[in-house]
């Protein structure tokens, strides 16, 4: 029965709050849609390091001009890297926020690495590849740390080492002196636990203090008559000296051999004196112009050095010949050792090669050379004498045959044709090439046709168009 009652009252009670609770119903208010603008998304990036050409298979950051966060827009210049061949800027390919750089200056960046992240608003770049695996790839800087962590603790327990035996050799009384003592060290500058107490416990007495100013002004004496230590600082390369490094470290890895010749250039100087002092108009040539033209004129007789090795495949090398003569000529600059190439010389007279001379050794200095002037070299000249040095062993280039060096000039007596002792200009040529290709008598042969052109440049005219 009190089931029945309970039952028949909740039944009841669901009755009387139905319309109660329909009323409530439709009295509330519905809420209205409204249309929004969605947020836009976004995507990440890749700025992936191209080939440059020319063989490069890697460069050097040397400076970035954003940082991570930085907005970047879009052929904007990312960072400057140094190559073997020249120094230039990277652009940006995407418009964006840079995420995340995944090298820092000063390293190595081989071509087909992520040089950094950049979020762009996605849909943008539809056309471009997804990002490489690159991204990955800075991941084994993580190691670093885990290398360097461990000489943490060593170098603590090696300080908690001799804190502890430092500790561990003096007595509570250690520090305990007589006025007189105390006076002594005031006197003199001395910490009383820098000095070794022989007294009672390890007190420090009047004659332990003495001893250890004797010996604190013996020791500058000492280090002033002989400094047995060396002092040694660790400097970074600059860019161009790392390149020069890995460029050089390849050059030797060719075998190579060296050939040398003397020269009298009598007749060059005579020529050179003649236009230097012609009163209506005055030219200036150096001897390199002449030397870089008499080259290129034997170039078109032994063709084989003007050519380089095609090394792909190991197994079958192969020869590339080249039919234009760009010689390049070594140049000292603040920035150190660069090469740029005067291009055709083939087609150049004599004062266009000293014209263009004289341009690439001011843009060289002003630190201005485009990779355009640093790259397509076949043959290489460098004038070393300028600086001094009578005979050099100049290295060849990568993707070059052979390299010469001219060295300084100087004035000897020699014997003329008609057997007199008369005054004689001489220079010595020292050539390089890679032995592998060029024989002995190549070069020689090759050596021999430019100091005939180079002692008789009336020869030169002959062949001139």
């Amino acid at each position: 029965m009190n089931i029945l009652r309970s039952s028949g009252s909740l039944s009841w009670a669901l009755r009387s709050c139905q319309p109660r609770a329909a009323l409530r119903c439709q009295t509330l208010p519905l809420p209205r849609r409204q249309f929004h603008a969605a947020l836009p998304l976004w995507g990440t990036k890749s700025q992936v390091l191209k080939d440059v050409g020319e063989g490069i298979t890697e460069v050097q950051i040397i400076q970035w001009y954003v940082e991570e966060g930085a907005y970047i827009e879009e052929w904007k210049p990312l960072c400057q890297y140094q190559s073997d061949k020249a120094v230039d800027d990277i652009t940006s390919r995407y418009e964006g926020v840079v995420k995340k750089l995944h090298f820092q200056a000063d390293d190595t960046v081989p071509t087909g690495k992520a040089l950094c992240d950049i979020e762009v608003e996605d849909g943008k770049y539809p056309d471009d590849s997804p990002p490489p695996m690159p991204k990955i790839e800075p991941t084994p800087a993580s190691p670093a740390p885990t290398d360097s962590k461990p000489p943490q603790p060593v170098q603590q327990t090696s300080t908690t080492v001799k804190e502890s035996t430092s500790n561990t050799s003096k007595s509570p009384y250690a520090t305990l002196a007589t006025p007189a003592v105390r006076g002594l060290l005031k006197l003199h500058s001395v910490n009383i636990e820098d000095v070794r107490g022989t007294g009672k416990d390890g007190r420090v007495l009047k004659e332990d203090v003495q001893r250890f100013i004797a010996q604190r002004d013996l020791a500058p004496a000492a280090q002033s008559t002989v400094s047995e230590v060396q002092d040694e600082t660790v400097a970074k390369l600059t860019p161009i000296q790392s390149q020069m490094f890995k460029t050089m470290t390849r050059s030797l890895e060719t075998p190579q051999f060296l050939y040398a010749d003397e020269l009298n250039i009598n007749s060059v100087t005579d020529i050179r004196k003649k236009l230097a002092n012609d009163p209506k108009d005055p030219k200036k040539l150096s001897l390199l112009s002449f030397v870089i033209k008499a080259m290129s004129l034997a170039l078109n007789e032994y063709p084989l050095l003007n050519a380089k090795i095609d090394t792909s495949d190991s197994a079958k090398p192969r020869l590339i010949m080249r039919s234009k003569h760009n010689i390049g000529v070594a140049m000292d600059t603040p920035q150190g050792l660069l090469v740029p190439s005067i291009k055709d010389v083939a087609s150049r007279s004599i004062l266009d090669i000293a014209s263009e001379i004289l341009r690439l050794n001011a843009r060289a200095k002003e630190g201005k050379l485009t990779p355009a002037d640093l790259s397509g070299g076949t043959i290489t000249v460098s004038n070393i004498g300028n600086i001094g040095g009578t005979y050099v062993a100049p290295v060849v280039i990568p993707n070059e045959m052979a390299i010469l060096g001219i060295g300084k000039a100087r004035t000897v007596p020699v014997f003329d044709d008609a057997g007199q002792i008369t005054k004689g200009e001489l220079v010595n040529f020292s050539w390089s090439a890679d032995h592998r290709v060029v024989d002995g008598a190549t070069m020689a042969r090759m050596a021999n046709r430019v100091r005939e052109l180079v002692e008789s440049p009336e020869q030169m005219l002959l062949s001139l168009r």
